[in-house]
């Protein structure tokens, strides 16, 4: 049997919850590591997300849940600071503090380590990147400019990405999300909305780059976030819905830290799942990447986080519809099996 290299997840991702005190600047410590990239949604309020990263900067944001172009020193809040065990928060200008950081509410962040830099200059492919990367956990953080043509980028993730999420930072359009999972071709769905998938007639990604088109305009600046799994510490896969309350069993080979799901052959939302905002099973409680909603369970849906991955408790159409597809992406609280060969569970 084949073992992990991580042993402790939690150094390379982790989930913080926090409240907010409206303050101008509010630290935001006990994440374990300094993050590159972080993802922050109001769990109380209807707000946007915001996801910063370090190749960007600390005060740019773009939101899951809108089409919009980046905003820089956002009126309603922003990432201020990496900080050596977490980030710092920044007041904005407008009733400032919704974002990140307002008094009365609590935010979930979803944290993710790359190489603690603000990125190093890519040649691999025809057109040059920055690229942010962590090959041991599989996750690299990639910055390019279009050039109106068909061309390759290289990510440095050290293995051919399995899902890939590439946003314009420019211009308001959809994001984009790339995988290979469903066919082996280069599929596509949209992050901000609910289509199916659709295929994007694009060459696969190798080991060292990824295709992008010629709808990637000149001079148009864009951001992607490439992940492929590692046994033990991420999954990326898609999964058939059997419409049972004794649901789908997602074998993972360990313990879900976070789950974000989406249904592929049909209109469905992106839910996200993580085991700081409900650390109990049932695990009930979602946040849509696609929607500025609060925090709640979706009805009856409800899953259950297990030693060695997933199973849904649901007949619910976005997670376990019968004959539905689904692609999911989840991260460890802890490996099914240690380094050592050693069920985590025992140490």
């Amino acid at each position: 049997m084949a073992y992990t290299d991580i042993d402790k997840s939690d150094d390379y991702f982790n989930t913080k919850l926090y409240s907010g005190d409206s303050a101008t600047n509010q630290a935001i410590t006990g994440v374990n590591f300094q993050p590159d990239l972080v993802w922050i949604k109001a769990r109380t309020e209807v707000h946007q997300h915001n996801l910063f990263d370090v190749i960007r900067g600390v005060n740019k944001n773009l939101s899951s849940n809108l089409s919009s172009a980046e905003a820089t020193d956002n009126q309603y809040g922003y990432l201020a600071s990496y900080d050596t065990d977490g980030f710092t928060t920044q007041k904005g200008s407008s009733s400032g503090q919704w974002n990140v950081n307002q008094t009365g509410e609590n935010y979930v962040a979803w944290n993710w380590l790359a190489d603690n830099t603000s990125g190093s200059s890519n040649t691999q492919g025809s057109i040059t990147s920055t690229v942010s990367a962590n090959t041991t956990s599989g996750f690299s953080i990639v910055s390019f400019t279009g050039t109106g043509a068909t061309g390759t980028v290289g990510h440095g993730l050290g293995g051919t990405p399995e899902i890939y999420i590439r946003k314009s930072r420019t211009n308001a359009e959809n994001w984009f999300v790339y995988t290979t999972l469903i066919d082996g071709s280069v599929d596509y769905l949209y992050l901000n909305v609910t289509d199916a998938k659709a295929n994007s007639g694009a060459t696969a990604p190798t080991s060292t780059v990824f295709e992008v088109g010629a709808g990637e305009a000149l001079g148009e600046d864009l951001i992607t976030y490439c992940f492929r799994s590692i046994k033990g510490y991420s999954k990326m896969g898609t999964y058939t819905g059997n419409g049972s309350t004794d649901g789908t069993m997602i074998v993972t080979g360990m313990k879900p830290a976070f789950v974000m799901i989406k249904r592929i052959d049909s209109n469905g939302n992106w839910w996200i799942f993580d085991n700081k905002r409900d650390p109990d099973n049932d695990v009930t409680l979602e946040l849509g990447a696609n929607l500025s909603n609060a925090e709640d369970g979706i009805g009856s849906a409800s899953v259950d986080f297990l030693s060695n991955g997933l199973k849904f408790r649901t007949t619910q159409s976005d997670l376990n519809a019968s004959g539905g597809t689904y692609i999911y992406m989840c991260f460890a609280e802890s490996p099914f099996v240690t380094s050592t060969g050693i069920p985590a569970t025992a140490r």
